[in-house]
């Protein structure tokens, strides 16, 4: 019995939290012109629906630039933060650590009432830019947990053999490390990227009326439309999520293997 209590709780906490995906799926394929549940049959117009529509696609373009801005900002900022934060020897490490990771902690209705009030003093609610860079505070946390796991489990005695045959301390870097920890770093890259897209809280204050993400569009969608087009969206954006998490899933596994797998390299 104990035994099975263990994988039976878990199974039905899973079930609880896929529930909703249960129920969402098969609605994108009714026939019905609003949400009912179950389908009276199947029909696939309102995926038609979505890509026939000029607010949805403006929406969905808007969030994979804006994805793919802090995708670049937020690798290009928490790569060298996690690398400083793992090897450097500095005071005041562990303050700086809980800054960058502070949003993960702070409630996301505070950081946006804190970005709103910050950018509406400069005059930027509702600039895609404004977006992106409020995304990327969001975003950098992800990375610099994904690239310092990565440098916690990699031999730095791989460096010191390449700075002994001549290369810099760069060189060794960018030819050793970095090569191995890519891994890490690309998986970092996927999070910020999700994070990004499926960002809705700080959506809501600062994109305003001229810089509708798509979570910003589905929410308004909710409110104000009872067809099941939201269902397809919702369906399309968990299928997506699904494989950039896999996706992201994969490549630790693989920069596992490779941090197992170098010291052998070495020794050899």
């Amino acid at each position: 019995m104990r035994r099975m209590a263990l994988p039976l709780i878990a199974g039905l906490a899973l079930f609880y939290l896929i529930l909703p995906i249960l129920v969402v799926v098969p609605l994108s394929f009714s026939s019905a012109s609003y949400l009912s549940f179950p389908p009276p049959g199947f029909s696939l117009r309102w995926y038609r629906n979505f890509f026939a529509r000029a607010d949805w696609l403006s929406s969905a373009w808007l969030s994979v630039w804006v994805g793919l801005a802090v995708t670049v900002l937020a690798t290009t900022l928490g790569t060298p933060a996690a690398v400083a934060l793992v090897r450097g020897r500095f005071s005041g490490k562990r303050l700086i650590n809980a800054v960058i990771l502070s949003p993960l902690i702070v409630p996301g209705i505070i950081v946006a009432i804190g970005i709103y009030f910050f950018y509406a003093r400069l005059g930027f609610v509702g600039n895609p830019v404004a977006l992106v860079l409020a995304h990327t505070c969001l975003a950098v946390p992800f990375v610099v947990i994904n690239v310092s796991a990565t440098l916690y489990g990699f031999d730095e005695q791989l460096e010191y053999a390449a700075m002994s045959l001549g290369a810099s301390p760069w060189g060794a870097f960018r030819q050793v490390t970095l090569p191995l920890i890519r891994p890490g770093v690309l998986a970092g890259a996927l999070f910020a990227f999700v994070t990004s897209f499926d960002e809705l809280i700080v959506a809501l204050f600062v994109s305003g009326t001229t810089a509708v993400t798509l979570p910003r569009r589905m929410w308004e969608g909710i409110r104000f439309e009872i067809d099941p087009t939201i269902a397809a969206v919702s369906t399309i954006l968990v299928a997506l999520t699904s494989g950039l998490l896999l996706s992201a899933e994969l490549l630790r596994r693989r920069s596992a293997r490779l941090r197992t797998a170098s010291p052998a390299r070495a020794e050899w």
